[in-house]
């Protein structure tokens, strides 16, 4: 058992140097202290399940992950949608801070704009249905295969049309961060 529990921190350290997240940011998403944080990488602390678990939730990793279990075997990827009345949320980002990965599904009922503003910059993709985009003067329907992309600050909602439900997948990254699209030139001929 020590040797398990002299393990967790290392591999606490690893997994959040690979996610490229730093104490400060760890902290802050999960509310303890860097100094406490610290201590559990370096093993001058004992993990607890009280620690582990804000720690494992931040990572969207299994507490299994974080303590070393053997792995069952199954390469699936579950992800765990979140409800939110008539719309449904996938992360598909596995690591906090930086640049994060949703698909939302909204039902045909999200159709009454309500405009919000925070700091961000998003990316939305239509993949099926129509998006009816409202930022600041403008409202705008998107349709499948079409994209938007704004500064969160900006008075924005986003939803269905109201005639059917719309899936989308979103990029939501910290302010000034904006996507690039990298494509290979056309070939110019004459």
């Amino acid at each position: 058992m020590e040797e398990v529990l002299a393990a967790v921190g290392p591999r606490l350290r690893h997994i959040r140097q690979q996610r490229g997240c730093t104490l400060a940011a760890l902290s802050k998403t999960t509310g303890i202290a860097v100094s406490t944080l610290s201590r559990l990488e370096s093993g001058q602390r004992r993990p607890s399940l009280e620690l582990l678990l804000p720690i494992a939730q931040a990572h969207q990793v299994p507490l299994d992950e974080l303590v070393g279990a053997p792995p069952v075997g199954d390469p699936r990827v579950r992800l765990k949608p979140i409800k939110r009345g008539d719309m449904t949320v996938v992360p598909l980002t596995q690591q906090p801070g930086g640049l994060q990965a949703f698909k939302m599904i909204m039902g045909a009922g999200r159709s009454e704009p309500d405009p919000r503003t925070h700091e961000g910059y998003e990316w939305l993709y239509v993949l099926s249905g129509k998006l009816r985009l409202v930022l600041a003067e403008h409202d705008v329907v998107l349709k499948v295969g079409e994209v938007a992309e704004f500064d969160t600050r900006l008075p924005h909602w986003f939803g269905s049309t109201g005639e059917a439900p719309v899936e989308i997948l979103s990029l939501f990254g910290p302010q000034g961060e904006r996507m690039h699209v990298r494509a290979k030139p056309k070939n110019r001929s004459g």
